[in-house]
């Protein structure tokens, strides 16, 4: 098995430097890119200093298009997209070799994460707890490979760390991320995922920092209701109009969490 961390860099990120240090200073190693669609110096030398394959997209930048672009520049049969602004635990692409090799259907790989906010850890919140509940479908075996019991973690919310993903690459089509969302097109992908063979396996260690702040895309998304309006669309595929109303409203409690 093999493994890539491919890193979609957009502007020039102040947290982009910890991020790529994180990745380098893994205990097992991993081919490594950094992908961009507004290249720049600062991205260039970033690439070279930490060993990075620096890979540039034409066209404008887009969520969808530049993770799809990454999917597809990489070489390793499992593909973790690292967000530029997060923190990789040194041990992640070990445990996910581990995984790998103790799951051969194993066609998802996600953790737990920790929220960074200020440069600091910040205490679990309620919606976290929430998070690793409904996690719980994913550490049984039997509902773990079923299209059933994967559907079941993604029903009453999208309880996966995006950037904590690996996704088995043969598992995925040609352009497997939508371009015309722009929040939860990880939740769109997985939904339909989970209806293909292959296991999802969860590791309920906190390998990775996900860090909030005022400049990153998801505070964007929820202060300008793009989230909202996306998130009401997926319930909406999955529930009737009254019990998508009920989730929405439970659901926008945890938007706090990004400043809303």
């Amino acid at each position: 098995m093999t493994h890539s961390f491919a890193v979609c860099a957009y502007g020039d990120s102040p947290y982009l430097e910890r991020c790529l240090r994180s990745l380098a200073g893994q205990t097992v190693s991993s081919e490594r890119l950094l992908c961009t669609a507004t290249p720049s110096p600062f991205l260039e030398r970033l690439a070279a200093q930490y060993g990075f394959r620096y890979c540039v997209r034409d066209g404008e930048p887009g969520i969808g298009a530049d993770w799809n672009f990454a999917l597809y520049q990489a070489s390793g049969d499992f593909v973790t997209l690292a967000h530029q602004d997060d923190v990789y635990a040194k041990h992640y692409a070990e445990t996910l070799y581990r995984t790998a090799e103790a799951y051969p259907d194993l066609t998802l790989f996600t953790t737990d994460a920790r929220i960074l906010r200020d440069g600091r850890i910040q205490p679990r919140s309620k919606a976290e707890f929430v998070k690793k509940l409904l996690r719980v479908p994913l550490r049984l075996p039997l509902l773990s490979t079923c299209t059933a019991g994967k559907r079941l973690s993604l029903r009453f919310g999208n309880p996966i760390v995006c950037p904590s993903c690996a996704y088995r690459r043969d598992a995925l089509g040609e352009a497997p991320f939508s371009t015309s969302r722009r929040f939860v097109l990880d939740w769109e992908l997985l939904w339909q995922l989970a209806a293909a063979s292959g296991r999802w396996v969860v590791a309920e260690q906190s390998l990775l920092l996900y860090r909030i702040h005022s400049g990153a895309a998801t505070a964007a998304l929820t202060e300008n209701h793009v989230r909202e309006r996306e998130e009401r669309a997926m319930f909406r595929r999955m529930w009737p109009e009254p019990v998508t109303e009920l989730l929405m409203r439970v659901y926008r409690s945890a938007y706090v969490d990004y400043g809303a």
